[in-house]
C-alpha cells in the first residue's frame, strides 16, 4: 500500500492539514529508506517490530531527541492503523510499542501584568502595520486562537453586529469565539486603515502585510515577539504562550474548565487541563492567605 493513499486518507477523511500530512510523509519516507538500506526490504507491510526497534535505536544514537523520536512513531503507527483498518495488515506490529519516555515541557505564560504593560503601556504607531500588530496582539489574548488560525482569518469570519469570530480550527472544526468590545473598536480602526493600502493582492484574509499579500506565521510569531520582549523577560516569547496565558488567566479569575476548551477549540478537556497548574498555583495562593488555620 503505497504512502500516497495513507496521505489521501489523512487528508480527505481525517481532515488533516496539509502541513501535518507532509511531516507524516517524511518520517514515513525516512523509515522506508532505513529498511530498505538495513533489511533491503521494500514493502513496509512485512515490517516486524523488531526492525522498527532498530530503527528506533539507531534514531536515539543520532542524538535524536525522544520526543522527535515519538513523533516519528506515532506517523508509522498510523500508518499501520490505516493498513489495518483497510485489511492489507492482520496486526500492527507497534500495537505494544511504549513511547519513549520525554520531561514534560513547562509552558511559563506571560502574566496579567506583563500583558497589560503591552496593550497599555507600549506604543504603537498610528499607520497600518502599528494598528494590525496591535490587532494582532489583542486578538490573541482575548480569544486564545492559534497562530495558523489567525493567519487565515478571513474578513467574512468577523460578525461584529453579533460581536463573534469564526475560527476553522484543527481537521476544519468551526467555532465561534465572543469579541470585546474593546477589540471590535481596534478591529474597525484596522480595516479603515486596511483599506488604504496601495496595492492589495489579497480580499480574502483579514490580516495582510503592508505589501497586500496575505500575512505568513513567522511574521506573526515576530510580532509578538518583539513587543514582548520589551515587557517580559521570560525566555519564550510566542503566539502559543499568549495563547497559554489567555487560557491560565481566564481559570484564575474562575473560569469553568468546559468554557475554557470550548474557546481553545480542544477536542477533548485532557488538553486544556494542561493549563491548570497555573490556576492551582493561584488557587493555593488564596487558600493559604484565606483559611483561618494557615501560618499565612
Amino acid at each position: 500500500m503505497s504512502i500516497k493513499s495513507f496521505s489521501d486518507y489523512l487528508l480527505l477523511e481525517k481532515k488533516y492539514s496539509n502541513l501535518t500530512v507532509k511531516a507524516y510523509e517524511n518520517d514515513l519516507k525516512d523509515f522506508k529508506d532505513f529498511v530498505a538500506s538495513h533489511y533491503e526490504q521494500e514493502n513496509l507491510e512485512a515490517i516486524n517490530y523488531s526492525q522498527i526497534r532498530t530503527w528506533i535505536v539507531a534514531l536515539v544514537e543520532k542524538s535524536i531527541t525522544n520526543r522527535s523520536i515519538n513523533r516519528k512513531v506515532s506517523a508509522l503507527n498510523s500508518y499501520y492503523k490505516f493498513l489495518l483498518k483497510i485489511g492489507a495488515v492482520e496486526a500492527n506490529p507497534l500495537a505494544k510499542h511504549k513511547a519513549l519516555k520525554t520531561s514534560k515541557k513547562i509552558q511559563v505564560p506571560f502574566s496579567e501584568t506583563e500583558v497589560a504593560t503591552v496593550l497599555d503601556e507600549l506604543y504603537y504607531q498610528d499607520d497600518f502595520e502599528g494598528i494590525r500588530n496591535r490587532l494582532i496582539i489583542e486578538l490573541f489574548y482575548s480569544t486564545g486562537i492559534r497562530r495558523i488560525e489567525l493567519v487565515n482569518l478571513k474578513l467574512n469570519d468577523l460578525d461584529l453586529p453579533n460581536k463573534t469570530l469564526k475560527v476553522l480550527g484543527k481537521r476544519n472544526k468551526e467555532r465561534l469565539v465572543p469579541l470585546l468590545d474593546s477589540v471590535i473598536q481596534t478591529i474597525h480602526k484596522y480595516i479603515d486603515t486596511r483599506k488604504t493600502l496601495e496595492n492589495i493582492q489579497e480580499n480574502t484574509h483579514l490580516f495582510l502585510t503592508k505589501k497586500g499579500v496575505k500575512i505568513y506565521e513567522t511574521l506573526v510569531y515576530r510580532i509578538i515577539n518583539e513587543y514582548f520582549s520589551i515587557a517580559s523577560t521570560k525566555v519564550k516569547k510566542s503566539p502559543h504562550i499568549l495563547r497559554h496565558s489567555f487560557a491560565t488567566h481566564l481559570l484564575n479569575q474562575g473560569a469553568d474548565l468546559n468554557a475554557v476548551k470550548e474557546l481553545l477549540g480542544h477536542s477533548s478537556l485532557a488538553a486544556t487541563q494542561i493549563y491548570t497548574h497555573n490556576s492551582i498555583a493561584e488557587l493555593k495562593k488564596v487558600y493559604l492567605n484565606a483559611h483561618p488555620r494557615s501560618d499565612k
